[in-house]
């Protein structure tokens, strides 16, 4: 029987085959990442037989890597978790799979997490939680304000009607010959330049908590090919500066809002795109002039992308709720919260 609160965690939704040993919900004893990206460049995008074939290749390798680092064997854990969704169904599969076979052959239960709520949680390994709490969830496929009236529950109260804002940076990196993923360079070159092209900023002033991307890629896309067309050469750094003001003036504006409308304790940044620099800086700008009696934590750099650490994290908040996966757990590509009531 396990003395320590130890969970082995999984996490293979998309393009990272990751395994993690947490203590306690909040210490990382370990957490093997195993990234794909080399794989997927040339496509300019994840291509998800490839994903799948690769998690199935480096799985097993994740497992033995997250014991032996973390220092600890199976009879030493707690329970098995590992994230059902949502992703690519067949990378879910993969994870799924492999956890409800070390779960069922060591005799440990099995905890089903939601893989937002996971990024939500990299937060945890920064500051304890405090109730209620705004999260401004920003990833590659997904863009959301969840609201969190408590512990373990969760309510979207905005959420983009079509592109995911780290959608839209790796659709505009291909226009710029950057390669997938191309967000960190686009953030980068967004330091060195101006806002001159003064992009749309898409439901900026609607009466909602809502999001969308598709027009400002469009309206970018067709600025940079009409100018090819005229043989006109762009600084690309300014069109990199003019589309992520755009994108972060929505996305604090819209939190802002949402910060008016829910009273709360907290303000938890967290997904792929919380890394951005320039999105961490203006919410620190907004947050101290505008809601400086709410405290923020931005997940940390390091655990932004998909880990297991951040599965590990919110599995031990599933289990102290009563979680439990049967053994006929599946994968649910489009899992979602639930959409707060109007």
């Amino acid at each position: 029987m396990a003395e320590r609160n130890l969970i082995l965690a999984f996490e293979t939704s998309c393009d990272e085959t990751s395994v993690a040993v947490i203590e306690d919900g909040t210490k990382i004893l370990s957490n093997i990442v195993a990234t794909q990206i080399d794989s997927h460049q040339r496509f300019g995008g994840v291509v998800p037989e490839v994903a799948s074939r690769h998690h199935i290749e480096w799985i097993t390798r994740c497992i033995d890597q997250a014991l032996a680092e973390a220092g600890v064997d199976y009879p030493d854990l707690m329970a098995v978790a590992v994230t059902y969704g949502p992703g690519l169904v067949g990378s879910l599969l993969v994870g799924v799979t492999a956890a409800k076979v070390v779960a069922w052959a060591h005799h440990l239960p099995l905890i089903p997490v939601n893989h937002m709520a996971g990024h939500l949680y990299a937060a945890r390994f920064v500051g304890e939680f405090k109730y209620p709490q705004m999260a401004l969830l920003v990833s590659g496929g997904h863009t959301e304000l969840v609201y969190m009236p408590k512990e373990h529950e969760y309510e979207i109260v905005g959420e983009t009607r079509d592109d995911a804002a780290g959608e839209a940076y790796d659709k505009i990196g291909r226009v710029l010959g950057v390669n997938y993923p191309a967000g960190k360079t686009i953030d980068e070159w967004a330091a060195q330049g101006q806002d001159t092209f003064h992009f749309p900023r898409a439901m900026e002033k609607e009466d909602n908590l809502d999001f969308s991307f598709s027009g400002l890629k469009s309206a970018f896309i067709n600025t940079v090919h009409n100018a090819d067309q005229r043989g006109e050469e762009l600084n690309k750094y300014d069109l990199a500066a003019s589309f992520q003001q755009s994108v972060v003036d929505v996305l604090a504006e819209k939190t802002m809002r949402a910060l008016d409308q829910y009273p709360v304790k907290q303000l938890i940044l967290a997904g792929g795109v919380a890394a951005n620099h320039g999105l961490r800086d203006r919410l620190d700008h907004d947050m101290a002039k505008y809601h400086s009696n709410v405290t923020m934590l931005q997940a940390p750099l390091k655990l932004c992308g998909d880990n297991a650490a951040m599965i590990g994290a919110a599995a031990a908040v599933d289990y102290r709720h009563g979680d439990r996966a049967a053994w006929d757990l599946n994968a649910v590509p489009g899992l979602m919260f639930d959409r707060a009531k109007e």
